[in-house]
């Protein structure tokens, strides 16, 4: 069974996503609500779907998403009971009639594959429910590491919402507690899958909602949410560079490179660590136009 988990704090958009639960036309699913220390109680309009589907609400005392956003999760994932599949759902984020009915279709084919995350389409919508996108789709069968080269080439995009996990693969490998758990979800993603395939459901969709509350809002926290990144990519790099295709990897090194320049993250590390990358999976040739790089930006940030 599939565990739906929403990690509430905010009571703004928080019905149309009740609603969207209301409307599934598959009821194959428990819904828990954690409740971040809200000063916005839900629970009259929780009264009005108390019949419509299943779920249990809890209150946490403490607010811990102003602290750190993925122990909120970590803490509403603990509610769950035997489910071997979850999503994490936002208190402003909707899914579309048929997408439970979906997971259920296709879980045979998404077991064969040995899929651990699956993924649905996706659109993004403002606060007057307006949808400002088009639809985001994907192949069905796609390699994690595909999936994330064509994201930080800026070809697609990805929200925690839009994804379902199998239990077993959270349990092994967790989240990471990134500030503003900026790249958590992908980090995710990326370790959850094993770099196996992720499965999309394209026939049904997740809706983003995109407005001033949200922390993915463009002007919010722009400073801290960029040492995230250069912290996630540096990882990235390290950790499993070799996972990825020769021609990824060639662009994986160039990105992080540029943002460590950008962020003046430089020093000596950095440049021993990427030459090797470059020498040894490219050419020399690589190697010496990285070390000029390097160097022509040591001196322009010198004078």
């Amino acid at each position: 069974m599939l565990a739906i988990i929403i990690p509430y704090y905010k009571l703004t958009f928080f019905e149309a996503t009740l609603q969207s639960l209301a409307i599934q036309t598959d009821k194959r699913f428990k819904v828990y609500i954690g409740d971040d220390g809200s000063p916005e109680n839900p629970i009259v309009l929780l009264e009005k779907y108390k019949n419509q589907f299943d779920f249990i609400y809890h209150r946490f005392d403490e607010n811990l998403g102003g602290v750190s956003l993925v122990q909120q999760w970590e803490r509403c994932i603990a509610m769950i009971g035997n489910e071997e599949w979850f999503m994490i759902l936002g208190d402003d984020d909707t899914l579309s009639v048929t997408c439970i009915e979906e997971f259920y279709f296709n879980l045979s084919e998404i077991l064969y594959n040995k899929c651990k995350v699956i993924r649905f389409a996706t659109v993004i919508k403002d606060e007057v429910n307006n949808k400002t996108s088009s639809l985001y789709t994907h192949p069905k069968l796609e390699k994690a590491t595909d999936f994330f080269y064509r994201r930080f080439k800026n070809k697609t995009r990805s929200s925690l919402s839009e994804y379902i996990f199998r239990k077993s693969a959270y349990e092994k490998h967790g989240f990471y507690n990134y500030n503003f758990a900026w790249y958590a979800d992908d980090r995710a993603w990326l370790e959850f899958s094993e770099f196996n395939y992720i499965y999309s459901i394209n026939s049904s969709y997740m809706s983003f909602r995109l407005s001033d509350e949200n922390i993915s809002r463009a002007d919010y926290k722009i400073k801290e949410k960029q040492e995230v990144k250069v912290v996630f990519f540096k990882f990235v790099v390290f950790r499993y560079f070799f996972n990825f295709k020769r021609h990824q990897q060639k662009e994986l090194l160039l990105y992080y490179e540029q943002l460590v320049y950008i962020n003046k993250k430089v020093n000596f590390s950095f440049w021993l660590v990427l030459f090797l990358f470059h020498s040894g999976s490219f050419h020399f040739m690589q190697s010496i136009k990285f070390t000029r790089r390097l160097l022509i930006h040591l001196y322009q940030n010198a004078h």
